[in-house]
């Protein structure tokens, strides 16, 4: 659709919503309270405020002083009234992933709307603005259009738009994603400006909130609406609010007061005799929800689970004879997820972060065919029904796994912010919060390794299926990832007396939880005495490894190297085998 066309569905949207209007005003009269919304709504607004470190806990303890009536409303007031002092600062760098839209005409770049970057080299803006692939092979985004903090001309860069790599649209939610191509010395807008990552979870904003926006209306240099502006109407899949925008503010981001993106704006709600009574945005959680799971994978956030029609089962790969000449042998053993991976390539994968790090130690790559790499995806994946977790025992597992991670990564338990804080809920929101990931993600983890521990059945085949590719005899080094760290730990209590192991390396893991180590085979913190030397790998932002260091529990047992990944990567296993140091503890043992 054009832009007319959204106008006037947007029209109708906001007219159709009359009803909720008068509901929200009817609850402001009752209560004395602008910012009112749903009580799901207002909790998950104030966890949110807290966990981001928006409102301290003294405010909120002052606020709990005053009486617990209407608790949250005012946390969420607290918020609106008063900024924090690096609120500018932060803006600043929310919005340098701002750009301008332009196609040539005649020589000359015209603007044509406002884009944002979401992703190191992919750019957010509106279906009205770039329809189809050939209209955004045609267009250039130009970055850093703005005066100068002493008004000085500003020095933009432009890049061209690569849909032929990416291009996902939708006319109904009226929003395009395109892939940028690299500036001429190979970097990425993204490695320049930075990106705004798109979050589903509930809680970045209510109606009565501010909102603000940044774009290029008109298509002059980059300009910002932070007065007056307010969030009206919450709709399944937009949202409305108040705001000064003009002709090229579409595709202009829509942020909370903590410089998150809540929507994509795209529109005014045109009113009778050429007056505006509105402008809409499109959800980030409805965007989200239409993208296909490479794209989601890209913008680091969880992709939904689907099931294969002709499932294609993999078995593991086992490693070349000739491999660290035959008597050693390197195995990796991967975590949850992979149901219908290849595990050629996700050895290559994992043989990529590896030889990152022999680079950076200065020794000699590896080749994949050098590792084994059993494969216990697609037998996690048959057991999908044992995984909900539906079984009242895995359930109970699961919430004490979530729970005690949340507490770890420094969740409230005082019973005066019992209100405020409480629930599974609650404390997968924190999680999400202090790491960064999206929540899906994090619970998906925890669920499978709750199945795996409390399930006898689902241990017994995932051990199976790892037993299935390992060498006869020998040495080996047995690298280990998140879920596949716990496996890791039954598996040395079942390895034949011909296969020593003289080095255990466990990345990302969750042994440092009691409602984990207390379930292994071993039946609490003890190393098997199968393992010679065990070195423990882990991020202080990866939420899975948040019960680490692990001394506390396993104290002696195991060698500790903290490091720091990339954020939205925290957990990745590549990541992890990038660090010179492991790198270089599996070739003292190898070579």
């Amino acid at each position: 659709m054009d832009a007319l066309s959204q106008a006037r569905a947007a029209a109708t949207r906001y007219a159709s919503a009359r009803e909720e209007r008068a509901r929200i005003q009817r609850r402001r009269e009752q209560t004395g309270q602008h910012i009112v919304d749903e009580a799901d709504q207002v909790s998950a607004r104030a966890e949110r405020l807290v966990q981001r470190g928006t409102v301290s806990v003294a405010t909120v303890e002052r606020l709990s002083e005053q009486g617990t009536e209407r608790l949250l409303e005012r946390i969420i007031g607290a918020s609106a009234d008063f900024q924090p002092a690096n609120f500018l600062a932060r803006g600043a760098r929310a919005v340098t992933s701002v750009g301008r839209v332009t196609q040539g005409s005649n020589g000359r770049a015209i603007p044509i709307g406002t884009g944002f970057l979401v992703a190191p080299s992919l750019l957010l803006t509106n279906n009205h603005v770039l329809p189809d692939a050939e209209s955004a092979q045609a267009a250039e985004v130009e970055f850093g259009a703005e005066m100068s903090i002493d008004n000085e001309p500003p020095a933009w860069t432009r890049f061209r738009l690569d849909p032929a790599a990416r291009f996902v649209t939708d006319a109904g939610l009226d929003y395009t994603l395109v892939r940028v191509a690299p500036a001429a010395d190979g970097r990425t807008p993204g490695e320049l400006y930075g990106w705004n990552r798109l979050i589903a979870t509930q809680g970045k904003i209510i109606t009565g909130e501010p909102v603000n926006l940044v774009g290029h209306p008109n298509g002059r240099l980059k300009e910002i609406t932070i007065r007056r502006n307010e969030l009206t109407t919450q709709l399944d899949r937009f949202l409305h609010y108040t705001a000064d925008t003009e002709p090229g503010s579409s595709g202009s981001p829509v942020f909370n007061d903590q410089w998150e993106v809540v929507a994509l704006h795209h529109s005014g709600v045109p009113g009778d005799n050429g007056t505006w009574l509105a402008n809409e945005g499109i959800r980030v959680s409805s965007i989200l929800a239409s993208l296909p799971a490479d794209v989601l994978a890209e913008l680091g956030c969880a992709p939904p689970v689907t099931e294969s029609v002709t499932p294609v089962r993999h078995s593991g790969v086992p490693a070349r004879p000739s491999a660290f000449g035959g008597a050693r042998h390197l195995v990796f053993l991967h975590g949850r997820g992979q149901a219908g991976r290849d595990p050629m390539t996700m050895r290559r994968e994992w043989i990529a972060g590896l030889n990152k790090g022999l680079t950076l130690a200065g020794l000699p790559t590896a080749d994949p065919a050098d590792a084994w790499f059993p494969f216990y995806g697609d037998t996690l994946g048959d057991l999908r029904e044992s995984l909900t977790p539906s079984a009242p025992t895995t359930r109970v597992v699961y919430e004490q796994l979530i729970a005690e991670a949340a507490m770890l990564s420094g969740r409230p338990a005082d019973g005066r912010r019992e209100g405020l804080l409480t629930g599974l809920q609650g404390a997968l929101s924190w999680l999400a919060s202090a790491t960064n990931l999206d929540h899906l993600l994090i619970a998906a983890v925890f669920r499978d390794v709750a199945a795996y521990l409390d399930d006898s059945s689902v241990r017994q085949a995932v051990l199976s299926a790892v037993e299935r590719t390992l060498p006869a005899s020998g040495q080996i080094v047995l690298v280990s990832h998140s879920l596949g760290t716990v496996v890791a730990m039954d598996l040395l209590t079942r390895l034949p007396a011909s296969l020593e192991v003289p080095l255990l390396v466990t990345l990302g893991s969750p042994l440092g939880l009691d409602a984990v180590h207390r379930r292994l085979l071993t039946g609490g913190p003890v190393r098997p005495d199968r393992a010679g030397q065990w070195l423990n790998v882990w991020c202080p932002s990866d939420p899975v490894s948040i019960g680490c260091p692990l001394d506390d529990d396993w104290k002696g047992q195991v060698d500790e190297r903290a490091v720091d990944n990339p954020l939205q990567r925290s957990h990745d296993v590549a990541e992890y085998l990038a660090h010179p140091h492991v790198a270089r503890a599996l070739m003292r043992v190898l070579s």
